[in-house]
């Protein structure tokens, strides 16, 4: 399983389409995280603002019509994830039957992330 980080209202506009995020068109892929503590590091240097509920999509790789790649992080991997680890890049929009889960980010006192618990509802077609 790969993890994405996404918004709610990201996730559940056009639900009958696949999901294409912004950094599709701005980078060629959407950004992918290997395992969970990466995705939480991630979500931590990059999205603490962004509007909340904020969702970790578990992808089953096998299942993407798109293909991915795991790369190195440029310029640098983001604090708290090694030098090596490799971000999976899926370089095409996210076909909604490779979503395994979907899990809802959970905050502590201080705004950083901190694990996930299974979303209250599972917001797909």
């Amino acid at each position: 399983m790969i993890y994405h980080a996404v918004p709610l209202g990201d996730w559940t506009t056009d639900p009958d389409q696949p999901y294409a995020p912004a950094s599709l068109a701005e980078d060629g892929f959407v950004h992918c995280s290997p395992d969970e503590k990466t995705t939480l590091a991630v979500v931590n240097a990059f999205y603490r603002d962004a509007p909340r509920p904020l969702l970790a999509l578990l992808l089953d790789e096998n299942r993407l019509t798109a293909r991915c790649i795991r790369e190195a992080a440029d310029p640098s991997p983001p604090p708290g994830v090694d030098d090596g680890v490799l971000f999976p890049h899926v370089f095409g929009p996210i076909n909604r039957d490779a979503v395994e889960r979907v899990l809802e980010i959970q905050w502590d006192e201080e705004g950083r992330a901190t694990g996930f618990e299974e979303a209250p509802t599972r917001p797909r077609p």
